[in-house]
């Protein structure tokens, strides 16, 4: 999808390294403006070729004092001022504007973070109908303060200990929050953006999943020739999933998809995700059994990374030699590979300046079909490169895609091989935890609660504890249930259930699934921990 192409005025993040800063792109997409994403440092051709409205200067650990601290490029303040584009600094960012308009930064006397209630000074925009006096409370995160506005620049709220938390120059068109109005602990944060994009900058909101979907079917017709043929991996999992289904609607039958069952899968799942394939989305799928292929590779292998290494191979291996089954029963190579790349994958391949991280175009090896052959030669679509996953899930619905398999939860590429630490084919371990992790997410499902949950699993410990059923001692599996609520994955926090619900669940693991006798839940957020154990 070309950003030019989108039937909105684009809003144009500059990104300086803040936690936030994914879901400031996201907060103003959910009021039906296009917004992306862009480094900090970018060029000035960068960001001019892109032609926004509005360049929001994103927040960021960083200082405006020390000498390597990010900026926008020489001329952008001229441009934007000559062709009347507006501009919003955010916390880091209106340092930014303070400090290169001409203004003063200094190391506050008192830092301000977390909550803070703030008060109108002059009657602006920014605040809508709120008056002078009027207060709100917003979610601080500085320690460096403005001392001194630059020429044409008013001071719009205090902060309750007297330092500048929102500033404005109507006449050039730049305005600043201290605080994050995109976090939910800026209550009336939204309105502010909202206050800001439609009533100051007059942007139209014409960003919808309807236009999304018109403007892929037109590029991807364009792109794929009336005679190449289009190939994609499927996981089973909802980005791939959705690719898959807008690529087909797009070119029908020249898409020719494939499944793997590698042995690591949760209970059923082959023949579930093979029935939502085939009767619901009549999606092209051929579905390769490579159990015994894939467990004898990783027979003996208890390092996770090990272990995701051989998966990642394999899948490789069984990928190219349905490319070339797939050349000899047409006579001619596929073109095109399909994935499922999301937007924050694009983002973080993109590392903000100050990360210290370099700069990379490759995304994420679980969202990339990584070592292909070279002699496949496989050109790319990525239909989804500019969505959230929220995003995603809308134009599944456009799509028909059943909302049940929308709202499945995230399933790792490795599979349970990441869920059974240690060498996956001990004993009956993959049988095991296929059968706790089927109690576990249907005693989910029948209390309401999976859509609560950004996800739900349970992990195979190689421990054995010592236990007493049915007035004999055991000694026996130990397993784990991990729930947990989150935003994008980037950050999470444990689920809390009811006690008598792990009572529940606890008791009908012990007592049906043979072969365990101790059940623990994990109470650990991310970070420090990961979402999966390995």
């Amino acid at each position: 999808m070309d950003p030019k192409a989108v039937k909105s005025e684009l809003v144009l993040i500059l990104d300086y390294g803040s936690q936030y800063t994914h879901l400031i792109t996201r907060r103003i997409r959910s009021l039906s403006a296009f917004s992306l994403c862009i480094s900090g440092t970018s060029s000035l051709k960068s960001i001019t070729d892109l032609n926004p409205k509005v360049v929001i200067l994103s927040g960021g650990p960083h200082s405006v004092h020390t000498p390597d601290s990010p900026s926008f490029p020489a001329g952008f303040v001229e441009w934007a001022e000559a062709n009347g584009v507006f501009v919003l600094g955010v916390c880091y960012g209106l340092q930014l504007i303070v400090q290169r308009l001409g203004g003063e930064v200094r190391v506050g006397e008192k830092q301000e973070y977390g909550r803070m209630e703030i008060e109108v000074e002059i009657n602006s925009g920014l605040f809508g109908s709120k008056k002078v006096g009027d207060k709100q409370v917003v979610w601080m995160s500085h320690g460096d303060e403005v001392a001194k506005l630059p020429d044409g620049f008013e001071v719009v709220a205090r902060s309750q200990q007297g330092s500048v938390a929102a500033i404005e120059s109507p006449i050039r068109r730049f305005y600043g929050l201290q605080y994050h109005p995109e976090v939910t602990h800026s209550p009336e944060g939204m309105e502010t953006l909202r206050y800001f994009l439609f009533d100051i900058c007059k942007v139209s909101a014409g960003w919808s999943m309807e236009n999304v979907l018109d403007e892929e079917i037109k590029v991807i017709k364009s792109t794929v020739g009336t005679e190449d043929h289009v190939i994609c991996a499927l996981s089973g999992g909802v980005d791939s999933t959705v690719a898959a289904t807008l690529v087909h609607k797009a070119i029908g039958d020249r898409l020719h998809c494939i499944f793997v069952d590698n042995g690591l899968l949760r209970y059923k799942e082959r023949e579930r995700v093979m029935e939502t394939f085939e009767r619901d989305l009549h999606l092209p799928v051929t579905c390769v059994d490579a159990t015994d292929k894939f467990l004898s590779e990783l027979k003996g292998v208890v390092d996770p990374e090990k272990k995701r290494k051989i998966i990642g191979k394999e899948f490789i291996s069984i990928f190219d030699a349905f490319a070339h089954d797939l050349e000899e029963k047409l006579g001619r190579k596929p073109s095109y590979l399909v994935q499922g790349t999301l937007y924050p994958d694009v983002i973080e391949s993109c590392p903000p300046p100050g990360s210290g991280r370099t700069h990379s175009h490759t995304i994420k090896s679980h969202h990339n079909v990584g070592g292909l052959p070279k002699d496949m030669k496989l050109k790319l679509i990525e239909p989804l490169k500019l969505l959230f996953k929220d995003e995603v899930r809308q134009l599944g619905r456009i799509l028909d895609v059943p909302q049940g398999f929308l709202k499945r939860h995230p399933f790792p590429g490795p599979g349970l091989a990441v869920r059974v630490l240690g060498d996956v084919t001990t004993g009956n371990a993959l049988d095991v935890l296929r059968q706790v992790d089927e109690i576990f997410i249907q005693s989910i499902k029948d209390a309401g609660l999976y859509d609560e949950i950004w996800q739900a699993f349970a992990v195979f410990l190689p421990v054995r504890s010592v236990g007493v059923q049915g007035d004999q001692r055991t000694h026996s599996h130990v397993v784990a249930l991990r729930a947990v609520t989150s935003q994008d994955g980037m950050t999470a926090d444990w689920y809390y259930f009811e006690h008598k619900f792990l009572d529940d669940v606890s008791r009908k693991i012990c007592n049906s699934v043979r072969g365990v006798n101790r059940v623990v839940q994990d109470i650990t957020s991310k970070p420090p921990s990961t979402i999966e154990w390995e």
